[in-house]
């Protein structure tokens, strides 16, 4: 197969209110090996066609249905490679089923569906049609964070004893959703949300630094949800005690009423051997505190040896020119699209394993039980297998 740009289409993104259809077309368009092929923009089908028109995609369509029936009923050397999925939680799971069903590889926004067992039903069918699937948990993009995995997972650290991980907001501090702020009605919304709000926005976030970085899941929670903000149906913070694989522990905390926060989310992992620490505020430097050592600093530059080669295709940049969020939701496209063309045939480097269906799943099993922890004034629940 001779090799062309990736195809690619968008389920969601195209309305004035939607933040994330633009990051992930800058994403998909940042590496010059990939188009936007297809768009199902908005809720309204005229309004989801004009849309694709003034954003460039080569077609467009009045929903996601009618999309990914037309985009099947294409030519290989037509039709879209890959679906980006960018709308509210409720509108995941339909979408992410009919792609997976009809060959098409996704990308999905987390979380990845409102409930779990929505969840396992997509796993089932991304799993019998070994659709290629990232889910966008998009920090995991950040090269300092994967460089984070492959030293705690390399034995660095030694065994693991903990790992805290936090992310902070604070633009829910006030009940901005009563001014109709878009952004934030749909968020503490239980029909379009799910069952938890910062949970399940941001909180998965911080549970996936977890599962990402040392590979250790949640075995069993004791939570506390919060709703601060009166008249607010779901949590606005979001608390979580978890025991982990291998006798590990976590600390995982979102909050969405911490005035001042920019979205200052991070980690730091705890092991016999060391600690590593990381920051979205710090965001090209990873730091490694070894026993009885100078602190060891890593900092971001393609030129560093000391990247493995399992990260090195990722990194654009020589030191002291920072690559931030748009390059880490690049780096999960990037991950997706050489998945793809491996596949094919086609010579491309390693993908990196960034977050696939079962990180999505097992960021809805967590949710879940957290949500039932909290109803019982955090009893002790065991987190569902995925």
């Amino acid at each position: 197969m001779t090799p062309r740009k990736m195809r690619v289409g968008m389920v969601g993104g195209g309305g004035p209110a939607n933040f994330f259809g633009a990051p992930h077309r800058r994403g998909i368009l940042m590496d010059n090996s990939a188009e936007l092929a297809a768009g199902a923009l908005r809720s309204n089908g005229d309004e989801s066609i004009a849309a694709a028109r003034e954003l460039f995609y080569t077609r467009g369509y009045p929903d996601w249905r009618t999309m990914i029936r037309a985009e099947a009923a294409l030519s290989e050397g037509e039709r879209m490679d890959y679906v980006t999925i960018v709308t509210p939680n409720d509108a995941h799971f339909g979408p992410a089923e009919a792609a997976a069903l009809a060959g098409f590889g996704v990308l999905c926004e987390k979380p990845l569906t409102t409930t779990f067992e929505e969840a396992r039903r997509l796993r089932q069918a991304v799993v019998a049609h070994k659709t290629p699937f990232v889910t966008a948990y998009t920090y995991t993009g950040f090269p300092m964070v994967m460089l984070a995995r492959e030293l705690a997972r390399g034995g660095e650290l030694g065994a693991i004893r903990k790992v805290e991980a936090w992310y902070p907001q604070g633009w829910l501090a006030s009940r901005i959703e009563a001014d109709n702020q878009k952004q934030a009605a749909w968020r503490v919304d239980p029909a379009k949300a799910g069952a938890s709000g910062c949970g399940g926005d941001i909180g998965t976030h911080a549970y996936e630094f977890v599962r990402f970085t040392t590979g250790l899941a949640a075995l069993r929670v004791s939570a506390r949800l919060k709703a601060f903000v009166a008249g607010r149906a779901l949590d606005d913070d979001f608390t979580v005690l978890a025991e982990l694989a291998e006798g590990a522990i976590a600390t995982i905390t979102a909050s969405q009423v911490t005035i001042g926060a920019q979205n200052d989310n991070g980690f730091r992992i705890i092991g016999t051997k060391g600690t590593l620490e990381w920051s979205i505020t710090d965001h090209c430097n990873l730091k490694h505190y070894a026993a009885g050592q100078p602190l060891r600093l890593y900092r971001l530059g393609a030129e560093y040896g000391y990247f493995p080669a399992s990260i090195k295709p990722y990194i654009r940049v020589p030191s002291g020119h920072p690559e931030g969020f748009h390059e880490a939701l690049a780096n999960l496209h990037r991950t997706l699209e050489w998945t793809i063309r491996g596949r094919r045939g086609e010579k491309v480097p390693t993908p990196f394993e960034h977050p696939g269906i079962d990180d999505g799943a097992a960021g809805m099993a967590f949710i879940e039980a957290a949500v039932a922890s909290s109803a019982r004034e955090g009893a002790w629940v065991s987190v569902p297998t995925v």
